[in-house]
């Protein structure tokens, strides 16, 4: 009994310090390289970050990041950082130029507000990064796809209803408003993470939102997780919840799943 216990215990040690072992493997060839960068459109300087991994050979795929409406902060670095580790070229998008971010809701609207008024505008800034991102030349161009969070997820969805050459678009609690669809403009596979339990987007946005989607044969996936308020990715959003009196929340469940549909669509997008 007790020779049967150590051989057992003997392989359980192997097979623990083996894990460890990959882990540590991986972690040591890991060599994930940041920069911030500079770049234009119209005559607006725009800040940029990008991070990927130095340690992966060959071209890699391009993830744009388009930020909350807060601006181009911690948050959308640190996704940027993740998606680099999974593998791809990833750049956080400067929506309001020079770095702008917002300290409070109402300077949040005043930034935000322009872009939603204006779909083109948008269009321009992310016409923008997609020409400082095909300077780099580890960027595989021809496989692109964009996240982006909140105000954020709504600007994708709209650069992609504008025929955005895109191999897919991921909105996470996102405005599902905005531009109409037709099946001539848009070229992108959609992936739509949203909160059950939105304030901000009503249950009529979600079902006009499928009917336009269906009506075009559109090729999108919606995820609705429950108990999932608005903002219900950041981490941060409970104490931004409770300090401007917002109806939002994290959602560390919604997060994990959301994040792991996520990783399970650009899979498909990119074959990787």
């Amino acid at each position: 009994m007790k020779s049967k216990f150590l051989k057992i215990s003997i392989l359980l040690g192997t097979f623990i310090f083996a894990i460890i072992l990959i882990t540590y493997s991986k972690t040591m060839t890991s060599k994930i390289k940041e920069e911030t960068v500079n770049y234009t459109a119209n005559g607006v300087n725009l800040i940029g970050f990008i991070a990927y991994d130095e340690a992966i050979k060959g071209k890699l795929p391009v993830v744009f990041v388009v930020h909350e409406w807060w601006g181009l902060n911690d948050y959308a670095k640190m996704r940027t950082r993740q998606l680099a580790s999974l593998g791809y070229l990833a750049m956080a998008v400067d929506m309001f130029g020079s770095g702008k971010t917002a300290s409070n809701p109402q300077e949040a609207r005043e930034l935000t507000a322009p872009y939603y008024n204006d779909p083109g505008l948008a269009k321009t800034r992310l016409d923008a990064a997609v020409k400082k991102i095909r300077e780099y030349s580890r960027a595989d161009t021809g496989n692109i796809a964009a996240i982006g969070y909140c105000f954020g997820g709504s600007m994708v969805l709209n650069y992609a209803k504008l025929g955005a050459d895109f191999k897919g678009i991921v909105s996470f609690h996102g405005g599902l408003g905005g531009l109409p669809v037709n099946r001539q403009s848009l070229k992108a596979k959609i992936l739509i993470c949203h909160g059950g339990s939105d304030k901000s987007v009503t249950q009529h946005d979600v079902d006009t939102f499928k009917h336009q989607m269906d009506s075009i044969h559109a090729d999108y996936t919606f995820k609705t997780y429950p108990n999932a308020t608005h903002a219900f990715t950041n981490p941060d959003a409970s104490r931004l919840g409770k300090e401007f009196n917002l109806p939002i929340e994290y959602n560390a469940e919604a997060d994990k799943a959301s994040w792991n549909d996520m990783k399970a669509f650009l899979m498909r997008l990119f074959g990787k």
